[in-house]
């Protein structure tokens, strides 16, 4: 037993060395290596640690050269991908837009703006150095500073907007606006983000600050079609932009962040605002004092726009604008119509639509007034309000007119050799089972055409229509005059069942007060083509009516004013001749007249055709006639 315990007590080699090897190991001394390789001895093995950190690290090292690699490449596959449908930005100076419609009044002055308004290429050194500086305060005042990018911008965005808990500043700089309006759409993604601030990148690296900024100033939208400083100077101050005052570059300087909002023709109220914000940041950077930008904002006041409901008149001049004048080129318009003659319509038509309009069950109404002599139109107001509805009641409605269609029956009757003198007579007459009435008119038997038109007599109009020659003879007369119907085939076209606009029957009318001249009604006097004088296309008036029959009508129809169903509309010192018309169930009442050289087309009604008041031709029409004619310049 006992030499069996010394035998495992007896250390083994296998024993020894394990026993080596759990000492721990002194590190080698230097020269250790080589001491034991000259004796003959093998190196001592490293350590597992030491193994194991190499390889960390060499492991680390492969998968950042891999990230980088693969990083990279993923890189510029986005940004080939984000790239793909990049417009080319050697086209920032190339121009792309709709051509530009102007339309002055008969005066000159601005009526409306339609298409992509272009005013002259302004250089830097031309403007009032008031002009960019108002604009870098309030858009981009470390402009100068970066690279197209402003990362100081965009965190100083992010802690305003995260304080006030809403979108309060925005990190864009002037150069990404600018890469956004030459090259991109409005629309918000982070695909487009990205796309505008590699174009950003672009442009800086292409042009200068100045370069920049003049592009800018020269293609920036501000609002109502107007693209760059000079449109809009023009368009909002009548001024060039190099002749701008401080209070109205602060205006124009505001509005590229919402230039359909704040543009002066959208909302004045809105635009001054934003006038004054300016003008407070450009006293922050200290180019104005506090005193002076208090002034200035105190001076913002923008010219009254000419014209409430003008824009039926200028749809109407627009409609055909493609056809007549075919191409590119920017438009200049000098249109007929007369602001003076505008607005005393506009006001009278509201006066007495509010007024006993409103008591008699009137919702809409129509003006136009023409010059008998040429058809140029003066003023047109085709509803109550455009704003409210743009429906133009004056040209695109088509209504029956009642008994405004009798002098046209009238006429074919004196081309059939009757006279104003000649009788009929105001008896009842049945027509088949048609058997028109005369209202509250008590049958006095035979009468001269003049009284049975001045009067409106139906019965008699109706005799009239069998000795012209029947509703063909009558539906010939209105179509040379200018109507184009349809006119029915029988004799209820004597009470005028037919179909016409009130812009139709103002110009036939004006045969009657110019001595039998057919007139086409037009909207545009002349017309500049970038410069060029182009014709403007104007038909020339036509006979139509002989001379002696066209004064009998008017003879007539002076009647119908001085004695007649119209004595409402007589101005008292002024010449007046004119026809009423009511349908039936009152839905439609007319009054069509003129005085000297001036035709005056009135409707009222409503748009469902639902009755009014006892509302006739020679009642609220005819005051509408009289209120009218009495307001405009002698």
């Amino acid at each position: 037993m006992l030499s069996v315990w010394a035998m495992s007590r007896a250390p083994t080699a296998t024993t020894a060395r394990s026993a080596a090897s759990s000492r721990p190991a002194r590190p080698a001394r230097p020269g250790a290596k080589g001491a034991a390789a000259r004796r003959g001895q093998p190196a001592p093995a490293l350590s597992t640690a030491v193994k194991a950190r190499r390889r960390l690290v060499r492991r680390i090292a492969a998968w950042l050269l891999m990230g980088t690699v693969w990083g990279g490449l993923a890189l510029g596959v986005l940004l080939l991908i984000f790239a793909w449908d990049l417009p080319r930005p050697e086209a920032a100076l190339e121009t792309t837009r709709r051509p530009s419609v102007t339309l002055e009044a008969a005066d000159g002055r601005l009526l409306s703006t339609s298409g992509d308004l272009y005013g002259e290429t302004v250089r830097l050194r031309d403007l009032p150095i008031h002009l960019p500086t108002a604009l870098l305060a309030i858009e981009d005042r470390r402009f100068r500073d970066h690279f197209g990018l402003d990362p100081v911008g965009v965190m100083r965005a992010a802690w305003v907007n995260l304080t006030t808990g809403r979108v309060a500043q925005g990190g864009s700089t002037l150069t990404q606006q600018l890469a956004k309006n030459l090259f991109l759409t409005p629309e918000r993604s982070y695909r487009r983000k990205v796309q505008e601030a590699m174009l950003a990148l672009w442009l800086e690296s292409r042009f200068t600050k100045d370069q920049l900024l003049e592009i800018y100033l020269n293609r920036v939208y501000l609002g109502a079609g107007a693209y760059g400083v000079d449109a809009a100077a023009r368009l909002y101050f009548g001024v060039p932009a190099r002749r701008l005052t401080i209070w109205q570059s602060a205006v124009l300087a505001g509005l590229p962040r919402a230039p359909s909002r704040y543009n002066p023709r959208a909302n004045p109220v809105l635009a001054a605002e934003r006038g004054a914000e300016v003008l407070r940041a450009m006293a922050t950077i200290g180019a104005l004092t506090e005193a002076q930008a208090a002034a200035e904002a105190e001076r913002i006041a923008f010219p009254r726009r000419p014209s409430r409901d003008s824009g039926w008149f200028a749809d109407w001049v627009h409609e055909d604008l493609a056809t007549r004048f075919p191409g590119s080129a920017d438009l200049m318009l000098r249109t007929t119509l007369d602001l003076r003659v505008q607005a005393v319509v506009e006001a009278k038509l509201e006066a007495l639509l509010s007024g006993p309009g409103a008591a008699a069950d009137v919702g809409q109404g129509a003006v136009v007034v023409l010059d008998a002599a040429t058809g140029a139109v003066r003023a047109m107001a085709g509803g109550r309000d455009y704003r409210r509805s743009a429906f133009n009641r004056a040209v695109s409605a088509r209504r029956q007119p009642g008994s405004v269609f009798k002098p046209f029956v009238y006429l074919a009757a004196l081309e059939k050799g009757l006279h104003p003198e000649s009788t009929v007579s105001d008896a009842p007459i049945t027509l088949g089972r048609w058997s028109p009435g005369n209202g509250n008119w008590r049958a006095r038997g035979d009468l001269p055409l003049e009284e049975a038109l001045a009067h409106s007599v139906n019965t008699s109009a109706v005799r009239v229509l069998v000795r012209a020659g029947g509703a063909k003879e009558a539906a010939a007369v209105a179509r040379r005059l200018g109507l184009a119907g349809p006119f029915p085939r029988d004799a209820t076209i004597a009470l005028g069942t037919g179909e016409a606009s009130l812009l139709e029957l103002a110009a036939a009318y004006a045969a009657f007060a110019n001595g039998g001249m057919r007139v086409t009604p037009y909207g545009i006097a002349s017309v500049r083509a970038e410069g060029r004088a182009l014709p403007a296309g104007i038909a020339a008036p036509a006979r139509a009516v002989q001379p002696d029959d066209a004064l009998a009508i008017r003879r007539m129809m002076e009647a119908v004013v001085s004695r007649g169903s119209g004595r409402v509309a007589a101005v008292p010192g002024r010449s007046a001749a004119g026809k009423t018309g009511t349908t039936q169930d009152f839905r439609d009442a007319w009054f069509i007249g003129f005085s000297g050289n001036t035709v005056i087309g009135v409707w009222l009604g409503n748009d469902d055709a639902t009755p009014m008041d006892d509302v006739r031709g020679g009642t609220l029409p005819a005051r509408l006639f009289h209120d009218i004619l009495e307001g405009l310049p002698r």
